[in-house]
């Protein structure tokens, strides 16, 4: 069909074209970009540096670019050991030396940060939350993987994702990038630094318009981030106010053996009523100021977020809107000297938040409701929540080339919960009473690391995850659960590694051991599993190196790999369930080898890269009887630079037109999938000014 703007994507784009009323003049001789790959570390706000113990990759603002992701997942899978699986539109899911974990193993396993703050309370997560974030106009994007949790609390388990914006008064001039896909998908990314009575502002805004390639899929959203920056003698002051709305039509899940392989029913929607509505608000303020070496960072901040869409991934496929608003405030001081430097934090967030469930229809392709979910409210609940963190870390230089960086934080959370329905069972749902709950969280970490090898970082790590329960893992029963308190999630971790550079080559090696207990998942019969147990082993690699010169260019090339035996540390037998859970068992969509590597070439005028990313098999069910075979896909960018303020592009996504899934799935006895997007070019323009 043919797809038209939107009145708020017009309305966008209109004010990103504004900055531009300006003529471009290239006077100035073209020069060539840094090439695409992982960049150095960078320092935000002083919160990580380059020795710190720990395996983390941060994509550089050379490489965003370049990529032009269109969504989350094609920009942060060339980081090893991450695997975002794309569903429908804007919707995913997240492993980050994890399995790909749905429902409130995804909201809470996983912390989403922007410019260090966390865009959502620690118990009201999303697995499509990194829809909220502008991964599009960032300057960086930092991956943590493992635990993460001393420095940044709850849902910092497997790792955390931190998308930084550009300074404000670090760049001069605007951007502006158009862009037109075969897909029907057509973007616009704007952004601008200018002054205003003294302070310096950054403003970056991204619009986009999917036609979708499935039926029924299209896609609307727009995302705009404000920054300024003040200056005084005493205090300097960073503020962040973002946006982001998301209104899209949802495709489901297609059924069947191997069923992504036909085209014609790739491009089907079983589902063609299903949507997803989404909006959220941010704002943020970091005071920072010295005293001498000591240091001083306070960072209030607020969200507001609002959902409300169709459950398509579910039998009954009723409605759901939820929504939280938080408040909360950041702190932390540094002191000492610099062979023996502590840290101490402490956190506050309050936030409310809702959710509703019901089911509208009262017969479901023209049979009647299954009385396993039947027709009315499911849930209906307010949950208040107070979270309160203290943390302490010391940094010693403890002999020449060794340093220790030990830390431990205590996190107490307290929810009030409130039904407004009565309490009981229907079907397969149960509503507990109204209560309290609170959860305690302690974790320490120890690390190691040696400098004393010239280009060389050499590390040992220990870490602890844990995440209070997300609010639909405590009040969002099925009943066959229980009412009552469920433990808090804890996962230990142990790694060794080392990062440095030799003369031709750049490289970040890890490996890990992980046990994970009180593992809250949902298996595939639907059922919530509140106590299980996992293991986890991985080797991660990631590589950079140039070759040399080809026809006046620069030829580079950069890889990265993960390797991973991920398995159930239990035993499982539920009556009348479809399948069981044996210790030892492979986790299910936790794939043996992930892989991605490219080779670029890069000259004044001209730039050409090839990619190629691997998926390994997987089992799709925690029994072990279905899998998926993965998939091998490749891809090519390309880019004209007319001048240092204009360039043309092409990306052309899944070059051989593989036919792939992004997610392959079973639920309720079937094979279920997420078809990958086919053969498809994107052509446009960026404009420097």
């Amino acid at each position: 069909m043919n797809k038209r703007f939107s009145a708020a994507s017009w309305s966008a784009i209109a004010v990103a074209m504004s900055a531009f009323a300006a003529p471009v003049f290239a006077q100035e001789g073209p020069k060539a970009a840094p090439a695409p790959a992982d960049g150095d570390v960078v320092v935000v706000y002083g919160d990580r540096l380059d020795t710190d113990p720990g395996a983390y990759s941060v994509i550089d603002a050379e490489t965003i670019t370049s990529v032009g992701a269109n969504h989350p997942a094609e920009i942060l899978n060339s980081v090893p050991g991450v695997n975002v699986q794309m569903n429908s539109g804007q919707e995913l899911i997240i492993a980050i030396r994890s399995p790909v974990l749905p429902a409130g193993a995804g909201q809470g396993s996983f912390l989403i940060l922007e410019n260090g703050v966390p865009t959502r309370a620690p118990g009201f997560g999303n697995v499509n939350a990194l829809f909220e974030v502008h991964h599009e106009t960032a300057e960086a994007i930092e991956v943590v993987r493992g635990p993460g949790s001393v420095r940044y609390g709850s849902n910092a388990v497997h790792g955390l994702t931190n998308f930084i914006d550009p300074e404000p008064g670090a760049q001069q001039g605007q951007t502006l990038s158009l862009s037109a896909n075969s897909l029907q998908r057509y973007r616009a990314d704007a952004t601008a630094n200018f002054t205003t009575n003294g302070v310096t502002n950054w403003a970056g805004l991204s619009v986009m318009d999917d036609g979708g390639w499935r039926d029924a899929s299209s896609v609307d959203q727009q995302k705009l981030t404000l920054r300024s920056k003040f200056g005084g003698e005493t205090w300097n002051i960073v503020t962040t106010l973002a946006a982001v709305n998301l209104n899209q039509e949802t495709a489901g899940f297609i059924q069947g053996p191997e069923v992504y392989k036909d085209e014609d029913i790739a491009t089907t929607n079983p589902n063609p009523e299903a949507y997803r509505d989404a909006w959220a608000a941010r704002g943020s303020a970091r005071f920072e100021t010295s005293f001498g070496a000591d240091k001083l960072v306070i960072t209030p901040f607020g969200t507001v977020q609002r959902m409300k869409f169709i459950q398509h991934f579910l039998p009954d496929q009723s409605t759901e809107e939820n929504g939280h608003d938080t408040l909360g405030v950041l702190t932390r001081y540094e002191f000492g000297p610099s062979s023996l430097r502590w840290a101490i934090g402490a956190d506050i967030q309050l936030a409310d938040g809702f959710l509703n469930e019901t089911q509208t229809r009262a017969s479901f392709g023209g049979s009647p409701l299954n009385p396993t979910f039947p027709q009315g409210v499911h849930y209906d609940y307010d949950v208040g929540t107070w979270t309160t963190g203290l943390y302490a870390e010391i940094d010693w230089d403890f002999a020449p080339g060794w340093s220790l960086l030990a830390g431990l934080r205590g996190e107490a959370h307290q929810w009030d919960y409130t039904t407004n329905i009565a309490a009981g069972t229907r079907g397969r749902f149960r509503v507990a009473p109204s209560r309290t709950d609170d959860f305690d969280l302690l974790t320490p970490k120890l690390g190691v690391v040696y400098t004393g090898m010239a280009g060389t970082v050499l590390y040992a790590n220990y870490a602890r995850g844990q995440r209070a329960p997300q609010v639909s893992d405590q009040y969002r029963l099925q009943n066959l659960q229980t009412i009552e308190s469920l433990e808090v999630e804890t996962l230990d971790s142990v790694e060794i590694g080392a990062r440095g550079n030799l003369a031709w080559l750049d490289y970040d090696i890890a490996a890990y051991t992980m046990k994970k207990e009180n593992f809250f998942f949902r298996d595939s019969d639907g059922l919530n599993v509140p106590d299980g147990k996992t293991d986890h082993v991985g080797l991660e690699a990631s590589l950079r190196g140039e070759v040399g010169e080809l026809a006046g260019g620069a030829v580079g090339w950069n890889a990265s790999l993960a390797w991973s035996d991920q398995t159930y540390a239990f035993t499982r037998n539920v009556v009348n369930a479809s399948e069981d859970i044996f210790d030892g068992d492979q986790i299910d969509t936790a794939p043996e080898w992930l892989a991605d590597a490219g080779v670029f070439w890069e000259s004044p005028v001209f730039s050409l890269g090839l990619s190629a990313e691997y998926v390994g098999e997987y089992f799709t069910n925690a029994a072990n009887t279905a899998s998926y075979d993965g998939h091998l896909i490749a891809h090519m960018r390309g880019a004209w630079r007319f001048s240092d303020q204009m360039e043309a592009f092409i990306i052309v996504r899944n070059l051989t037109d593989k036919r792939y899934a992004d997610r392959a799935d079973f639920a309720q006895g079937q094979d279920r999938y997420f078809p990958g997007e086919p053969l498809n070019a994107t052509v446009g323009v960026r404009v420097r000014h």
